[in-house]
């Protein structure tokens, strides 16, 4: 069984526990997983199977000196990966609280670089037990991953992760 890469930023706050968390779930095993920060295309040609993780709202929205996230500049990788017959799912963190505006809203932003290179996403969800107002993350009525709320809704992120992962079983073929 081929291993899954979890590309995940940034480092050391809600987005990196969840990432560990996905990983125990399925399998640390199973996984490998990279921080965003200074990766290159070449390790997304590792793997068949990827999830991606981001949060909406974070240190590079609040402090100027910052010029670029690790999305950002990962972002311009994607590019150069070969995505001939891999599947990427995505996860996303937001405050459905603080910012019920801009809900996940990375979710869509990742999913919209990935779709124009034709890449195959998986693990969408539904959007019935989330409250927001306006996301950008979902798309014909459905979350484009899985949407994270470790501010407002910590307690839920076990369950959710677990139900997630059970749906990527089947998508992924694993």
């Amino acid at each position: 069984m081929s291993q899954i890469g979890i590309f995940y930023g940034p480092e050391m706050g809600s987005v990196e526990k969840v990432a560990r968390l996905i990983a125990d779930k399925i399998g640390n095993d199973r996984v490998e997983l990279i921080p965003v920060k200074n990766c290159d295309a070449a390790a997304l040609d590792r793997f068949d199977k990827m999830i991606f993780g981001a949060s909406t709202i974070g240190m590079t929205n609040w402090n100027s000196d910052y010029k670029d996230s690790d999305w950002d500049v990962f972002a311009t990788k994607l590019k150069d990966a070969n995505w001939n017959g891999k599947k990427v799912a995505i996860f996303g963190l937001g405050d459905h609280v603080q910012y019920p505006e801009h809900f996940v809203d990375a979710i869509g932003w990742i999913y919209e670089r990935l779709e124009k290179l034709e890449v195959e996403v998986v693990g969408f969800c539904s959007t019935d037990e989330y409250e927001y107002v306006e996301s950008e993350g979902v798309k014909d009525g459905q979350f484009l991953g899985l949407p994270v709320d470790e501010d407002s809704e910590p307690e839920k992120t076990d369950l959710r992760v677990q139900n997630w992962i059970n749906r990527l079983i089947n998508e992924f073929g694993f």
